[in-house]
């Protein structure tokens, strides 16, 4: 990385690199069934990266390698951490500066947007990073992958015309039945999709919550574990999720939705 910015050299590009939705699970789904080969191919010349953590990218990029062969070698990448804090409180707030991170796209390099799983800025930090671009002129091509938020729409038989990620519910219990209760007000008045996320291993607790809180016709469609082996997607109303309650896995990434 050049310490001055040479202004007379093109610009680079920030690819949004999409990663598969496996990270953190058991078992792993083939890289080429969840990534298109030219997204593999982008990602396979880049030497220069901003990531959340340096170890997950490394060994997707060792995965990456096994597909198609990368320009560098992992030991030569340059992989730069977003901040600890930006994985604790976000990015999309604009409080954080990102521009320096780009100094590589300045002098010319294209540069990765990485998460852990899927898009990146997507339910996920880098958005700063994506402002920071615009911001500096720098062009910004998103590639094509896997988006665990829009498969479990599409699967949910639930509005995709009218719908809002409304991110994770809070974790208090009393806080949690107030939110599910204002979401579940919202979309049965407007018609809006409400879709949320958790931590796995808080699958259970928040299923139960959503079974003792809304309605009993209001509509919940949850689908997870999505591109894996063990993927599934159901949609029904609260009262037929009561009398057909099958275990939600503690163990694999869950998207919720609510509707009407």
């Amino acid at each position: 990385m050049s310490e001055a910015h040479d202004a007379t050299r093109p610009q680079g590009t920030l690819y949004l690199v999409p990663a598969p939705l496996d990270f953190g699970c058991d078992t792993q789904a083939p890289l080429q069934a969840a990534l298109p080969l030219a997204t593999l191919s982008t990602a396979a010349r880049l030497g220069y990266w901003v990531c959340e953590n340096a170890k997950s990218a490394r060994a997707y990029l060792k995965r990456v390698n096994e597909v198609v062969a990368l320009t560098h070698a992992i030991q030569e990448l340059h992989i730069t951490e977003l901040p600890r804090e930006v994985h604790k409180k976000g990015d999309h707030d604009g409080k954080f500066d990102a521009r320096g991170l780009l100094t590589p796209a300045l002098d010319g390099h294209d540069v990765g947007l990485l998460s852990e799983a899927g898009m990146p800025a997507v339910a996920d930090p880098g958005s700063s990073v994506v402002r920071a671009a615009h911001e500096l002129g720098i062009r910004v091509v998103p590639l094509v992958g896997p988006v665990s938020i829009l498969l479990a729409l599409a699967a949910s038989g639930l509005s995709g015309q009218n719908f809002a990620f409304v991110g994770y519910l809070p974790q208090d219990a009393a806080q949690r039945q107030l939110r599910l209760r204002e979401l579940e007000s919202l979309a049965l008045k407007s018609g809006q999709t409400q879709l949320f996320i958790e931590t796995p291993y808080r699958n259970t607790a928040l299923f139960q919550a959503l079974l003792q809180t809304l309605q009993h016709n209001t509509r919940l469609a949850i689908s997870s574990g999505l591109t894996l082996e063990r993927a599934s997607s159901r949609s029904d109303t609260i009262q037929q999720w009561k009398k057909q309650a099958a275990g939600l896995s503690n163990d694999l990434p869950a998207v919720f939705a609510i509707g009407r």
